[in-house]
């Protein structure tokens, strides 16, 4: 009875681990990276507010950390006409789909202390993730139509 309970709390264990692509995303992903471009596949000129914070002049040029080892990290926007400051989120990597290697990533904004005041959260595709650049897009509903934001990042 002792091994079959010590076997079930091993694969629980394991299972809560994350996936190996996960874990690795993980490692890549650590560290401070710079919000370069936010882009929209439609052409147009759009109020977008992005995570329920600033538009997108505000968001370029952001600075970003991820402390990957408590899901953790930080954003800071700096500029002109800007609300500037930090702000704290934490996140997940959750792999959508292992054959094809896509991710969700859920970034939900926090105090200093990492407690949601709003317990919102916002899912959005991790694109493409390499040891210089990040990409993310979401994908909305605009006038019954799919409107994605792409958002590029780079490693600093």
């Amino acid at each position: 009875m002792k091994r079959i309970l010590l076997l079930l709390v091993t694969i629980s264990l394991m299972s809560c681990g994350g996936t190996k692509t996960v874990r690795a995303s993980k490692k890549v992903i650590k560290g401070n990276w710079s919000l370069n471009s936010i882009t929209y596949n439609q052409p147009g000129t759009y109020n977008v507010t992005l995570l329920d914070d600033a538009s997108k002049a505000c968001f370029e040029g952001s600075t970003w950390q991820f402390i990957p080892n408590n899901n953790t990290g930080t954003y800071n926007i700096n500029g002109a006409g800007c609300t500037s400051g930090e702000r704290n989120f934490v996140f997940t990597i959750q792999e959508i789909d292992e054959t094809t290697g896509l991710y969700d990533f859920l970034l939900k904004p926090t105090n200093a202390k990492n407690k949601s005041e709003t317990n919102k959260g916002f899912r959005l595709n991790l694109a493409s993730l390499s040891e210089t650049d990040m990409q993310w897009k979401q994908t909305l509903t605009v006038d019954g139509k799919p409107f994605t934001i792409t958002m590029n990042f780079s490693k600093l």
